[in-house]
């Protein structure tokens, strides 16, 4: 895999203004150890979005963790990801789009390079343990924070129903031709 968690968190450690942001994860919930899915924040939120499978890089499939990657994109306050269905491919792409001031930059998962992917973890990663400190921190924060989450989830949970209803209806279609 080229995303490597824990050498990760150490090159948070080296980077002065990140490490402020770790140290205070840390103080909050202890040091940094085991894999993602053992972090809090993946346990209490990230988990909760239903598994979809999606079109990667053909060159990279062996290379990521695809799952966890869809798990924190859609999971990330900072982005919003939706499914596309073609009738191009079995499985359909996921699209992720974030806004930055006035553009707004939309790429597909797959169209990604290995360099771009290995941000994407970063960005996400950094994200949800600073939300999970204000959680810890904060009480007003940790109240949106916590709406917010859900509300993501219901959002994730229709679009994922109606992913699958039009999935249905794609192969019908095909079948007809």
């Amino acid at each position: 895999m080229l995303f490597n968690f824990q050498s990760f968190i150490e090159k948070l450690r080296a980077d002065e203004q990140k490490k402020i942001e770790l140290d205070k994860y840390e103080q909050c919930y202890g040091q940094i150890t085991g894999s993602i899915e053992e972090q809090v924040w993946y346990k209490e939120y990230l988990i909760n979005f239903k598994k979809v499978e999606y079109n990667v890089p053909e060159e990279l499939r062996a290379e990521f963790d695809w799952e966890l990657l869809g798990r924190l994109c859609v999971g990330s306050f900072s982005s919003e990801t939706s499914i596309l269905i073609t009738s191009e491919s079995i499985l359909p792409d996921l699209e992720v789009s974030v806004k930055s001031g006035e553009d707004t930059v939309i790429k597909k998962i797959n169209e990604l390079w290995s360099f771009q992917i290995l941000r994407l973890y970063e960005i996400y990663i950094e994200e949800q343990q600073n939300l999970q400190v204000l959680v810890k921190t904060d009480k007003n924060e940790a109240n949106a924070i916590l709406s917010q989450r859900q509300a993501r989830l219901q959002r994730w949970d229709k679009s994922f129903k109606v992913t699958s209803i039009k999935r249905e209806a794609q192969s019908y279609i095909d079948e007809l031709d």
